[in-house]
């Protein structure tokens, strides 16, 4: 199915085709092309707005998920009932927040491609809100992220590594 980025914001540039290019690789790894997926990049205002709004942080962040089937366990793929059903959700990248927060030596474009991976995984049903729950998603995006490192050379590593 689609993978569908978007570009609201005007304050980082973006490069969409190697964004795509990664991302769908991702999605094969994870087994869930048959699943459309948004990603929208949204600049520290628009994200801190919407992380006040859904989360009660008034602060910009890196990513937010929304899921279109709730209540997945970690790992479980949802179950569709009908066509419209093949959806997994949104993933919001604070790009300017994340640009901000790059290293030099990083690369922006692998950085976007970690963090929309890591809201992906959350889309997954991973979490990491206990140590147990960070182990299994950071496992998780280890997997992925070495696969898709097999592909493109890059040296990538899970966002949430080193959470607990």
């Amino acid at each position: 199915m689609s993978l569908v980025i978007k570009n609201l914001q005007r304050v980082v540039p973006i490069r969409r085709v190697p964004l795509r290019r990664k991302m769908d690789l991702v999605r094969s790894i994870l087994g869930v092309k048959k699943f459309d997926l948004g990603i929208i990049c949204v600049d520290n205002k628009t994200i801190q707005n919407i992380n006040r709004i859904y989360r009660n942080k008034n602060v910009p962040t890196d990513v937010l998920s929304f899921s279109f089937h709730e209540n997945l366990k970690a790992g479980e793929f949802p179950q569709p009932h009908s066509p419209d059903d093949y959806n997994l959700g949104d993933i919001f990248l604070g790009v300017e927040y994340i640009l901000q927060h790059c290293r030099e030596s990083e690369d922006y474009c692998d950085v976007l491609t970690v963090t929309a991976t890591h809201g992906l995984c959350h889309l997954l049903g991973f979490t990491h809100s206990s140590k147990a729950e960070w182990q299994k998603m950071y496992n998780q995006e280890k997997l992925v992220l070495e696969e898709l490192s097999r592909y493109t050379g890059a040296r990538l590593q899970p966002l949430s590594r080193g959470l607990y």
